[in-house]
């Protein structure tokens, strides 16, 4: 649905010295986004996340490569794939002085949809973002939560097959990011194709089925998220607890062979390491670690969120 071939974004700038030089926004992205996928982009303040987004909706000219929205050359046809297109900038524009239903109306009107179509899509978007008790409302009392949901009732007001949000819970209290998470998962239901950028990496862990790490304009991992989030671990990890410290935990666990990136915890109570072998190897090394002496009170796998993935491989660690 959507599809980035080589794609590259370069900015002049002044360097400290006073020469002219180049900032790589984003720096040759190769990227298929299949039909009813949600796609989380994700990476640190200028990655080049919004400006890869803005560059698949048309609003940036690419320095080099190209975008495809359901098969449409964004660059050189814009207004056709922007029909297949809801675009959610993180700051978007709203008109304090319009009412919720006047709003919507006059974006159907900008997207020139059929004037006999347009009651019925505004009635419709304003129901699947729960706006029906602000439709007469005033878009200047509305919270942010309520702004937002109007921001992507606009973004579906012409029924596109694709949603670009950037930054869509910025701003959001818990309880009204859970409910914009319920919202986006039943429009993907609906077979909405949903790229999305935020900095709230739990959310996107629980929402999205592809992931992409960006940073320095480079995509550093692409997959489906469960893929990415095993992608640096040779085999399972697991994490020891003892119940006091008498124990050289961490030592005795580096001696042996299907143990590797051993990582002392809790005041050396307890190590989390990464395992080769399977339930029976496991089983081995715990009946071996009690035979030793050790003061065994807990064996758990465990795996790392998006947010510990995205921080070890912005900061380099290994594991």
């Amino acid at each position: 649905m959507i599809r980035l071939e080589n794609l590259t974004k370069e900015y002049d700038v002044m360097a400290s010295a006073g020469k002219p030089g180049q900032v790589v926004a984003a720096d040759r992205l190769n990227l298929e986004i299949g039909e009813s996928e949600i796609f989380g982009l994700v990476g640190p303040n200028g990655a080049g996340k919004t400006t890869t987004l803005k560059m698949v909706c048309g609003l940036l000219v690419p320095t080099a490569g190209r975008v495809t929205v359901n098969g449409i050359d964004v660059e050189r046809q814009p207004e056709d794939a922007q029909r297949h297109m809801g675009y959610l900038a993180d700051f978007f524009a709203l008109y304090d002085d319009l009412k919720v239903w006047e709003y919507l109306d006059y974006f159907a009107r900008a997207y020139k949809m059929e004037e006999s179509s347009i009651p019925g899509r505004i009635e419709y978007a304003i129901s699947k973002m729960g706006l029906e008790p602000k439709r007469e409302s005033f878009i200047a009392g509305l919270s942010r939560g309520m702004k937002q949901r109007v921001g992507i009732a606009r973004a579906i007001i012409h029924d596109p097959p694709v949603l670009v949000l950037d930054e869509p819970a910025a701003g959001l209290d818990p309880k009204a990011r859970h409910e914009l998470k319920e919202l986006l998962r039943e429009l993907n239901r609906g077979g909405k194709t949903i790229f999305i950028t935020s900095h709230v990496l739990s959310d996107l862990e629980e929402m999205c089925t592809f992931i992409g790490i960006l940073e320095k304009g480079k995509l550093v991992r692409v997959g489906r998220i469960e893929s990415v989030m095993r992608a640096d671990t040779p085999g399972r990890r697991v994490r020891i607890k003892l119940a006091m410290p008498s124990f050289p935990l961490a030592d005795w666990l580096t001696t042996r062979p299907e143990v590797s990136t051993v990582v002392p915890e809790g005041n050396f109570t307890s190590a989390i390491f990464a395992f080769s072998g399977g339930d029976t190897e496991l089983a081995d090394l715990v009946s071996k670690l009690v035979a030793a002496g050790a003061p065994l009170c807990g064996v758990e796998e465990v795996s790392e969120t998006l947010e510990q993935i995205f921080s070890r491989l912005s900061t380099g660690e290994v594991m």
